[in-house]
């Protein structure tokens, strides 16, 4: 029997949490420092902050995996979605609306993760999750009447943040395939192809160049809210999957919204608080979510990051390593039953 069950879903949890907290402070700060800025100048600044702090976030082949030539096309597409359409639709959403309702929006981002896991890797979806899915949309929809009110504008800026949050969404389930992977390497992978695209582009259509303190402003929030938190986010999604990973990451609008409204933004209607309610309702049901069932494992040959105390990697070593190692290793198939999340040994289907 697995005895270690709730070790790998609460330590997923925390981590989401840590990360949803840097990219939900990230968001007005970005509001803020990237006014007057280009979107893809934005971009290109976060990312290359992103991809400063990725530099000293590597590890060794032994500790981790290592990025693989097969894993090309799969970081294309990542920093395309993630680096290139993610973060130009929010820094030019952000110039259009207000700091707070852009936040709320950005819940849908779970949204979009759990659906595309629930298609792509067949990671269950209950009655509760589908409960969840309905009031995150109805949020979402209250927050753009809302905006609607206000005038054209406002209205066009929440739906580029609504664009982002689709991309991010492809982002996160395509990120779930390189989870296993060093995260330090697949930021800076990831971060690095964004800055070169997103740099290109503000040149050719002559994008103003930023002042200094923009600039180090900028680098700074790419380094903790998008480099040091996309890291967090891959730990996490090791640990329990992509879609609750992407569900306790919508904390990270709440956190910009309270942020924002900190910073002075305190204009919003009832249908703004509405919008948030409604949001807040679908992550609490994504949290304590519980899934228990008999299952079987398959054979299974991969190669990650792991340790010999959570119950799966049983197989022995001459001299037994202490704490997290990496190397191709095989699993014997065998069945039993814990609570479990959809993490790398768990994604069996269900009816």
């Amino acid at each position: 029997m697995f005895t270690h069950v709730s070790t790998p879903a609460l330590r997923g949890g925390l981590l989401a949490v840590l990360a949803a907290a840097l990219f939900g402070l990230s968001t007005p700060l970005v509001q803020h420092f990237g006014q007057g800025l280009g979107a893809f100048t934005t971009a290109a600044l976060l990312y290359a902050g992103a991809a400063l702090v990725a530099l000293l976030m590597r590890h060794p082949p032994e500790r981790e995996a290592a990025l693989r030539f097969s894993d090309t096309a799969r970081l294309l597409a990542m920093a395309a979605f993630g680096a290139v359409i993610g973060p130009v639709a929010l820094a030019w959403g952000l110039q259009r609306t207000s700091g707070s309702s852009a936040s709320l929006m950005l819940t849908l981002e779970a949204l979009f993760t759990a659906v595309l896991a629930w298609r792509l890797y067949g990671e269950s979806m209950d009655r509760r999750v589908g409960a969840a899915m309905l009031f995150l949309l109805g949020g979402g929809v209250a927050l753009v009447l809302e905006q609607g009110l206000t005038g054209e504008t406002q209205l066009s800026g929440l739906l580029a943040v609504l664009v982002a949050t689709a991309a991010w969404g492809v982002d996160n389930t395509l990120s779930r395939g390189v989870a296993d992977r060093d995260p330090g390497h697949v930021v800076l992978a990831k971060a690095s192809l964004g800055v070169a695209a997103t740099l290109c582009i503000a040149l050719v259509v002559g994008e103003p160049l930023p002042a200094p303190g923009a600039t180090a402003a900028l680098l700074a929030i790419g380094a903790t809210g998008y480099g040091l938190s996309l890291r967090l986010y891959l730990l996490a999604q090791r640990a329990f999957g992509a879609g609750r990973t992407g569900s306790v990451f919508a904390l990270a609008p709440f956190i910009g919204a309270l942020a924002a409204f900190a910073m002075g933004q305190h204009n919003g209607s009832w249908m703004l608080v509405l919008g948030g309610v409604l949001m807040l309702v679908g992550v609490a049901l994504h949290l304590f979510e519980s899934h228990h069932h008999a299952h079987d494992h398959e054979a299974l040959d991969h190669e990650h990051a792991h340790s010999h105390d959570d119950g799966h990697h049983l197989h022995s070593h001459d001299p037994m390593p202490s704490g997290p190692h990496s190397h191709a290793h095989a699993h014997a198939p065998h069945g039993h039953a814990h609570a479990h999340v959809p993490d790398a040994h768990h994604l069996h289907a269900h009816s």
